[in-house]
């Protein structure tokens, strides 16, 4: 499944070139069970099965030994806080991180609670184990790593880094659909269109995540600028 992001797109060629390293490590190498089963019925009843503690926690603890330093555990879990851009940029600051992707019904808590540091789930939806979520995780830190963009101001204008959503993008043709382009971004006016796409977030973020605006007037990510055109343009988080 991993192939997903060492043989493809900017991740993949930044694996190729040797700017992040990738290893997998499958937990039914270090059950102590016949068969290699490394799930269980839950105590208290119930469906589906529970992924036992020994075999993760010996594998976790392999793999701090062959990088010879405890690594920071991350678990991938719908069970957890959403996974926020400033999650993915202090995670930069790692050097290598620790990632268990959950399968079946859940894991047993005790593996949790001894050793994983934090969990991460990404959106309020449930899939059928923790890879997927994985892979999304490791994109995200990769954007902000030296290297792996062509353009590092890239990852700086995507949405969420200053609180809000990104503005809309066109490219070429100037008229499709007989549709066009906003006149502001043809005329080569750097300063109108930086004011223009951060009124254009202002509006997007309003409409589709108002929480976030909110969050953003709270944490002081709005300027009197934005307020004005706010307060002009009925704009209310």
């Amino acid at each position: 499944m991993f192939e997903a992001i060492t043989r493809h797109g900017v991740s993949g060629r930044a694996y190729a070139a040797g700017i992040w390293q990738l290893h997998c490590w499958n937990p039914r190498d270090f059950t102590t069970r016949k068969m290699g089963y490394i799930d269980d019925r839950p105590f208290g009843g119930g469906p589906g099965m529970v992924m036992q503690a020994q075999p993760l926690s010996a594998c976790v603890a392999q793999i701090d030994k062959q990088v010879k330093k405890r690594q920071h555990r991350i678990l991938l879990s719908p069970a957890a806080k959403p996974i926020k851009q400033a999650d993915i940029r202090r995670l930069i600051d790692h050097e290598g991180l620790t990632l268990v992707a959950g399968r079946y019904e859940g894991i047993d808590q005790r593996f949790i609670d001894r050793d994983i540091d934090e969990a991460f789930a990404l959106g309020d939806l449930v899939v059928s184990g923790g890879e997927l979520p994985a892979m999304m995780l490791i994109d995200a830190i990769l954007r902000w790593v030296p290297g792996v963009l062509h353009d590092a101001q890239s990852a700086q204008q995507d949405s969420f880094v200053d609180g809000l959503l990104d503005c809309p993008h066109y490219t070429r043709p100037e008229t499709w659909e007989a549709m066009q382009v906003p006149e502001v971004l043809l005329g080569g006016d750097h300063e109108a269109i930086a004011v223009w796409r951060r009124r254009e977030a202002l509006r997007a973020t309003a409409r589709l995540r108002p929480d976030l605006l909110r969050q953003a007037r709270t944490g002081g990510l709005l300027s009197a600028d934005d307020e004005r055109f706010m307060a002009k343009a009925a704009i209310q988080p």
